[in-house]
């Protein structure tokens, strides 16, 4: 088959082109509730589906192409890239300017490059504790430097000038990196680069993550904290026109023919609802009252689908299934500095995969997911490079016996004949594992009680709001946890830093810290893409099965359920959302 590229063409006019349907309206939810609107705060999918609509990012991906390819958003082309991967020169679009807000003082504000600059170094304000910090520590020349001295200083200057980040000129930003990054390009693509006007964080100080302005196409009009969320077109926006080249998929192609031409958003409010439980969420969209669900509520697949596929019913009501194995890993997570459930020496790592023995993948994704998952072998998930799909480990193999017989060969025993294990001090063993407060939740926690209970270990459980779990974690509070991830960019580096010493208190939940894995995924940040990389990535993998930070579960297969009115509707493996693309067919939803 030709191999055809997509070529993507966007006009900035001098005055913008107010394109989107205000009598249209998508409704969606979500199945979690936020965390903050300020990129460098947001940390779940839901955050950042509103963040990458109201904020630009110098990069963003192709909407058709697949395998994803990156494009430029808010620059005049992809970055200039030299020094072997080193430099990023970045050329900004005139033209481009900020949604009105109080905070300009009633004048237009245009995006330049000192935006982009200011918004990189807020990564690095220890004071704001942002979870992707990872981004850039260790990678900007100078950066350490000034991070280090507001720590000492108590005051993070982002008048310091530093040479990683250089204002070229109005237009333009040259960053330097210590080392060459091949993978840089895609942070430039993250909701978390996103620029923010300094002039808005310092107007709304702690309370930005509620009130973001920025360059994107929708700007937020309502907004009830954990409960509902509405976007407006931005009337500002400057005209962006659709036209990728149709893709060899007759599907693809079609939604390339449907949007050539036309200028985005072409949807002029989006009501977001936040509806945790998932019959709730059901039945909201059997009524109606959702035009789309962007992941069908597990319980309720049998009512859906047949097989995989959904049902004859469903698609007479006027729905139709869209099928995606989003690059995404589950798993639980062990404390690896807790006094029970943390350390190196071999009886602790004895217990921890013990535990993971001792539970039973495939009878958790039978029950809780109705089979639309696949059980994880390793931290990389299909469609990333590395992931193996026949790989079957000794590690994730559920097997009972011999997880008491390593408990008792580690001195982990029943001493007392109550039918629970001891520590090997004789003092009692109990895990704790904590969760959010729903239905689904509760269910998991009692496949984990029965696993338990078989191999003799107590097992407790303790609530929270995710919110709130999320800080603990953060902290290092939580003994144990359910938790995955979706891949932010498509590279196993996504998925590796999670276990990154560095990245305690940031994205590394588990807080394993081993110097050899450090030291493996220090080396993998300084090669391209090849056999040597994956070696690596290979080790890495080995050493996290040898000492289980985590309890590896499943990679989650999304099915998207669509109504018929909603036209254009493609889901995308890295953006949470694709709002700017869609349309409404008023004829069809009534």
């Amino acid at each position: 088959m030709r191999n055809r590229c997509l070529l993507v063409v966007f006009l900035t006019l001098a005055l913008p082109a107010y394109a989107a349907d205000m009598s249209k309206t998508l409704r969606g939810v979500f199945n979690i509730a936020e965390t903050s609107f300020d990129p460098v705060r947001a940390w779940d999918a839901p955050s950042d589906a509103i963040v990458e609509h109201i904020h630009d990012s110098m990069l963003e991906y192709e909407y058709l192409a697949r395998p994803v390819r990156l494009k430029p958003n808010t620059l005049e082309h992809l970055p200039e890239v030299s020094g072997s991967g080193a430099v990023y020169l970045c050329r900004i679009r005139g033209g481009i300017y900020f949604a009105p807000d109080p905070a300009f003082a009633g004048k237009r504000r245009e995006l330049v490059a000192a935006d982009y600059a200011y918004s990189l170094k807020r990564l690095l304000d220890p004071a704001l504790r942002s979870p992707w910090a990872w981004l850039v520590e260790g990678k900007l020349v100078g950066g350490d430097a000034l991070q280090s001295r507001a720590k000492a200083a108590g005051h993070f200057d982002y008048d310091a000038p530093i040479a990683g980040l250089e204002i070229v000129d109005r237009y333009t930003l040259r960053i330097r990196l210590q080392q060459p990054d091949f993978d840089f390009a895609y942070v430039l693509a993250m909701p978390a680069t996103a620029a923010v006007a300094r002039e808005v964080v310092e107007a709304y100080g702690n309370d930005i993550g509620a009130h973001p302005v920025g360059t994107g196409p929708y700007r937020l009009a309502e907004y009830k904290r954990s409960s509902r969320i509405v976007l407006e077109a931005n009337p500002g926006y400057r005209s962006e026109i659709f036209a990728e080249r149709a893709p060899d998929d007759p599907t693809d192609a079609a939604i390339a023919r449907y949007l050539a031409g036309k200028t985005l958003p072409l949807i002029g409010r989006i009501e977001i609802s936040v509806i945790v439980e998932e019959q709730s969420r059901w039945l909201a969209l059997l009524d109606r009252q959702l035009d789309y669900m962007q992941q069908l509520p597990p319980s309720f697949a049998d009512e859906a689908l047949v097989d995989g596929k959904l049902r004859p019913d469903m698609a007479a009501r006027g729905i139709r299934q869209e099928v995606l194995v989003r690059s995404n890993t589950w798993w639980n997570y062990f404390n690896m500095e807790d006094p029970v459930v943390g350390g190196y020496t071999p009886d602790k790592i004895a217990l921890r995969r013990a535990l993971g023995m001792g539970f039973n993948t495939d009878e958790f994704i039978r029950v809780i997911f109705h089979g639309r998952a696949l059980a994880a072998q390793s931290p990389l998930p299909p469609g990333i490079a590395g992931f193996d799909p026949k790989l079957r480990t000794i590690a994730q193999i559920y097997d009972p016996a011999a997880a008491r017989a390593l408990l008792d060969k580690f001195g982990f025993k029943d001493r007392d004949g109550d039918g629970y294990r001891e520590l090997p001090d004789g003092k009692p063993l109990v895990i704790e594992r904590w969760s959010p407060p729903i239905l689904r939740e509760r269910q998991i926690d009692e496949l984990w009680k029965k696993n338990m209970d078989v191999i003799g270990v107590r097992m407790v459980f303790r609530k929270d709001q995710l919110p709130e779990l999320r800080k603990m974690a953060r902290a290092g509070k939580i003994q144990i946890r359910g938790d995955g991830w979706n891949a932010d960019y498509p590279d196993a580096d996504n998925f590796m830093q999670l276990l990154y010493g560095p990245n305690i208190g940031q994205s590394n939940d588990s807080r394993f810290n081993l110097p050899e894995f450090n030291q493996l995924y220090e080396r993998s940040r300084k090669l391209p893409d090849s056999p040597e990389r994956t070696i690596i990535f290979d080790r890495m993998t080995e050493l996290m099965l040898v000492y289980a930070p985590w309890k590896l579960t499943h990679h989650l297969i999304e099915d998207q359920i669509v109504y018929a009115w909603v036209v254009a509707y493609k889901p995308h493996p890295i953006r949470a959302e694709i709002w700017k693309y869609l349309d409404i067919d008023p004829a069809l939803r009534k």
